[in-house]
Parts: C-alpha cells; structure tokens; sequence
C-alpha cells in the first residue's frame, strides 16, 4: 500500500488539499477523476515529488510519468528517445515491434502522428525500471478508436508486471475501462470511491454497474 498521510497543498493563497489521506494498493490500476482544478494533476505529482508539499507520502516509489502530450525528445529518434531510459537494445526492439514503431525506428518525433508519438511515450515508461506508473490524461488528444487500441496496447504491457498505475482522466469511459478503482475529486476530498475487479480491458460503452456508477459520481 503506497499511503498518502496529512497532506496539505497550497499555491498561495489556494488550497488544494487540506489534511488529505490516501491509500492506494500496489499492483492495481486506480483513477482519479474530477472537474478542472480538482486537484487531479497536483496529487500526481506529489506522487512523483515534483511539487513541495506537507504531509507525507510511504513509501516513497521511483516513477515513470505519461503525459497527455509525449514529451519527446525532439533531436533524437525514436529509438534515441527510449535509449535515454534503457540500454538493453533487444528489449528496445521487442517494445517498438510490440507497439508497432519498428518502421518508425529512425525517425524524429515530428515526422510521427500523435497516436505514434504517444505509443513511444508508453514505450519509454514501461522501460524505465520503476515501481509506479502515472499517467496524466494519456488519452485524451486521440480520436475514439485510437485510443480504444491503446488502452489495449497499455493492458497488455501492464498485465506482464503490474505495475501500480495512477491515472487521471476526465473521461468516464476511460476510467471504466482501465480502473481497478476510480475515484472522483472535489474541492480537495474524495467525493466518490468505486471499485470493481474484472478483467481490463473492459468493452468500450459496455452498459455495466460500474460504468453507470462512475457516470452517476463525475454527474453528482
């Protein structure tokens, strides 16, 4: 269990947590949800230690970080950028034959599509050696079937290590398909608490107990 203990954030004269505790449980996938200025990216990057904080996180976890643009590199390759993270070239080249990039090895993240440069981001995250995953809003500048495929993609390298995953979406349908546990956020205090243990990926607009569950919470 990764807990997150008395935690207060302020930026000036805002507050964005107040005495917060969390505890989220290793090896699964939670999400976090809520409306613009709920907290979401700040509680990532407490998680991360890239923002000063009170309180305290335990154990403290080394991090790999996905973000809703890639952030590559742009004067190395794709096999430059994830080079930068790992060293093992043959697990490089089982990731981009994977992730389907072995054709798009040697090129610049700007000769790559936004689908493309954000499959070499989830590429680069699960090469780094770490404990923990965080992702923020990965998704959400694809197009609908896109980023049903990657969701797939990201479920099939997950389930080979299971890692625990953070992730923060305002998108309904990605928490339910991804989440373990989702989670919304309002005003600092977790508002809504969900669970459910099926096997992810789950059907895209599957009409489940979950999904309407999550739906009802982000409405309420």
């Amino acid at each position: 269990m990764i807990e997150l203990k008395g935690i207060t954030k302020r930026y000036g004269d805002l507050t964005v947590y107040e005495n917060f505790d969390l505890g989220i449980e290793e090896g699964k996938i939670t999400c976090i949800l809520g409306s613009s200025g709920s907290g979401k990216t700040t509680l990532l990057n407490i998680l991360a230690g890239l923002t000063p904080y009170q309180g305290e996180v335990v154990p403290r976890k080394k991090c790999a970080y996905i973000f809703q643009q890639p952030r590559l590199v742009p004067n190395l390759t794709v096999r430059g950028n994830l080079k930068l993270v790992c060293r093992d070239e043959q697990k490089i080249g089982e990731f981009l034959t994977r992730l389907e990039l072995s054709e798009k090895a040697d090129a610049y993240p700007a000769e790559l599509s936004g689908g493309q440069a954000q499959r070499v981001s989830i590429a680069r995250a699960f090469l780094y050696p770490s404990d923990l995953l965080l992702m923020d809003e990965p998704f959400s500048s694809l197009d609908t079937a896109l980023k049903i495929r990657l969701i797939g993609v990201f479920c099939s390298l997950w389930k080979e290590e299971r890692r625990t995953v953070v992730f923060v979406t305002h998108d309904a349908e990605e928490a339910y398909m991804l989440s373990h546990r989702a989670l919304v956020l309002s005003g600092g205090k977790i508002v809504a608490d969900m669970r459910e243990e099926s096997q992810i990926p789950r059907p895209y607009g599957e009409n489940s107990a979950f999904r309407k569950e999550i739906v009802q919470a982000i409405l309420s």
